[in-house]
C-alpha cells in the first residue's frame, strides 16, 4: 500500500514498527506499513498463537462493552485505543444506544490521525492525543471533560495496554489514578499479557517487540489483579480472554492474555 496517504502524519517514524500498527495488520487492517508487516510476520513465525490472541482480545472487548452497556454504562474512556478497525467501542455501544459517549486515548500518531478522521462529525466520540501513563493529563484534558461526565459512571477500558506500562512508570499508580477519578458504579475492563497459561508464552512476543517502538512485559495473575484495586470483579473473575462470558463454548487453549471486568462500589 502507498505510504503517501491522508492518514499518515509527517511525524510518523516509518523506520521502526509500531505495536498499534502491527495489531492493525494482524486484524486485517490497512493502516500499517511495510516495516510493521515485516515484524508482525517475524513474530507470527516464532509465535503463531499471536493471531489467535489478538482475535480473542478483540472479541473480549466487544463482549465487555456490551456487558457494560447492559449495566447502564453510557460513557467510556478507552486507554491506548490503537488504530480503529471494525467494531470500535463507539460502534458497539452506539449501536445499542446512540447517546453513548466515548473518549479514545493514544499517543501513536497513525492511531490518532485515523481516529480523528473516523470520528469527524460524531459529537459523542472523540480522540485525545496523550500518553496514558500520565493520567492527570488525560483526565483533565479539555476534550475528555467535554465528552465525559465524571459525576456519572464510566466504563474505563485498559485493553492490552497494561503490559506496555513499564515499572518505571509505576503501573499500579497509573491505574489507581484512573480508578480514583471514577464515580461509584463505574467499571474497569482490562486485558494483559501473561505466561500463566503456558510456559514462556510471551518470550517471543517481548523479544520481537524490542525491535519496534514499544516495549512490553508479561505479568502474573496477582500482579494484574492488583490493577483493579478494590473494585469488585464480576463473574467469572480474572480469566483467559476466551473464558470471559464466551458467546459459545470456550476452548482450553492457551489464551496468552488475562481478561477481567470489575465494578467500583
Amino acid at each position: 500500500m502507498s505510504q503517501q496517504t491522508n492518514w499518515v502524519p509527517t511525524s510518523v517514524d516509518l523506520e521502526k514498527a509500531s505495536a498499534a500498527r502491527m495489531y492493525d495488520y494482524v486484524l486485517g487492517g490497512n493502516h500499517n506499513f511495510a516495516v510493521d508487516r515485516a515484524l508482525a510476520e517475524e513474530l507470527l513465525k516464532v509465535q503463531p498463537e499471536v493471531k489467535r490472541f489478538v482475535i480473542q482480545n478483540r472479541a473480549f472487548m466487544r463482549r465487555a462493552v456490551l456487558f457494560l452497556v447492559e449495566q447502564g454504562i453510557r460513557q467510556f474512556l478507552d486507554l491506548g485505543s490503537g488504530i480503529p478497525t471494525v467494531g470500535n467501542v463507539h460502534e458497539v455501544a452506539q449501536a445499542v444506544d446512540p447517546r453513548a459517549r466515548v473518549v479514545y486515548v493514544d499517543n501513536e500518531h497513525v492511531a490518532v490521525a485515523h481516529s480523528q478522521l473516523l470520528l469527524d462529525g460524531n459529537p459523542s466520540a472523540a480522540m485525545v492525543h496523550a500518553d496514558i501513563t500520565k493520567p492527570n493529563l488525560v483526565l483533565n484534558d479539555e476534550t475528555t471533560r467535554r465528552v465525559l461526565d465524571f459525576d456519572q459512571p464510566i466504563g474505563l477500558l485498559g485493553i492490552t495496554i497494561g503490559h506496555y506500562i513499564l515499572p518505571e512508570h509505576d503501573p499500579g499508580e497509573v491505574f489507581a489514578t484512573y480508578r480514583n477519578a471514577l464515580a461509584p458504579g463505574s467499571y474497569l475492563a482490562l486485558t494483559h499479557l501473561t505466561d500463566d497459561f503456558g510456559e514462556d508464552t510471551s518470550e517471543e512476543i517481548i523479544e520481537k517487540l524490542k525491535k519496534s517502538q514499544n516495549t512490553v512485559m508479561s505479568r502474573t495473575r496477582s500482579e494484574i489483579l492488583s490493577f483493579f484495586g478494590d473494585f469488585e470483579l464480576v463473574a467469572p473473575g480474572l480469566v483467559g480472554t476466551s473464558q470471559w462470558r464466551p458467546e459459545r463454548e470456550a476452548d482450553d487453549e492457551n489464551d496468552g492474555l488475562y481478561a477481567g471486568v470489575a465494578r467500583k462500589g
